[in-house]
């Protein structure tokens, strides 16, 4: 019997999760057609680039300027055991720009605006608002979704080129004022060996990273159930969900972008 009964847990679980990925799979479809196809709603997505974009701000720029922060301090502190001191402003440049700035950017918009989406979506879903749209002839995925996964391609590369502003500044702050490197010195090396396709890279990244917290965020409140526990459950695993992948793409990408 303990058998049969751990081949069906297993069977079950591989259901649930192939049930899952169809599912999402359908959604994405669904949610990328209404994005292309009017009618729109500038309102939303108005208020959608407010949500994710505006008031994460703060949270991106402090967390943007302090990574350059301790970027700086800890390369120089482990480059000074080779000679090495002049790489910490090409090193500080280089992994802000196409991997710092992007990741911890989508990390903490994926905690902020992605739990923020699944918890208004799956309050919907729960108080019947949702259905009330279909009944009133709204299509809920044109007027819930497609704004926010427009919103999120658009808000999230723009963050991301603030945080890349502000962590070479910390970086800068910390190389001039607390290790001691001239200023003309440190811009002329930080400047010299940043490319286009170093920035362009991070903000692609950013784009994709944007869409994904959206998507995460809104499919998991739109299929939420079950009050409010199902509410907290659904703003729980966009935000694990949205994390998870943003890594994992983080390094397909990479591969894609920066392979030879």
């Amino acid at each position: 019997m303990k058998v049969l009964d751990a081949v069906a847990w297993l069977g079950a679980a591989v259901l649930g999760a192939v049930e899952y990925v169809g599912e999402l799979g359908m959604f994405t479809v669904s949610g990328i057609s209404h994005v292309f196809r009017p009618p729109y709603y500038p309102r939303q997505i108005g208020r959608a680039f407010m949500e994710i974009g505006y008031f994460s701000l703060p949270v991106v720029a402090l967390t943007a300027l302090f990574t350059g922060m301790v970027l700086a301090l800890q390369s120089y502190t482990g480059f000074s055991r080779f000679g090495a001191e002049s790489a910490i402003a090409s090193v500080v440049v280089l992994s802000v720009t196409r991997e710092l700035g992007p990741v911890l950017a989508g990390l903490m918009v994926s905690g902020r605006a992605g739990a923020a989406m699944a918890a208004e979506l799956g309050t919907m879903r729960v108080t019947d608002q949702i259905d009330a749209l279909s009944t009133l002839s709204t299509d809920p995925m044109k007027y819930l979704v497609a704004p926010r996964l427009l919103a999120g391609i658009i808000a999230l590369p723009l963050l991301v080129l603030l945080a890349d502003i502000l962590g070479v500044m910390g970086g800068y702050l910390v190389g001039v004022y607390k290790l001691g490197f001239s200023s003309g010195g440190y811009l002329t090396s930080t400047f010299s060996n940043l490319q286009a396709q170093d920035v362009i890279s991070g903000l692609i990244k950013a784009a994709v990273f944007g869409f994904l917290i959206a998507l995460m965020g809104c499919f998991n409140g739109y299929r939420s159930r079950g009050g409010a526990q199902g509410v907290g459950s659904a703003t729980t695993s966009a935000v694990v969900a949205a994390s998870v992948l943003i890594l994992a793409l983080d390094y397909v990408l990479t591969q894609v972008l920066f392979a030879k």
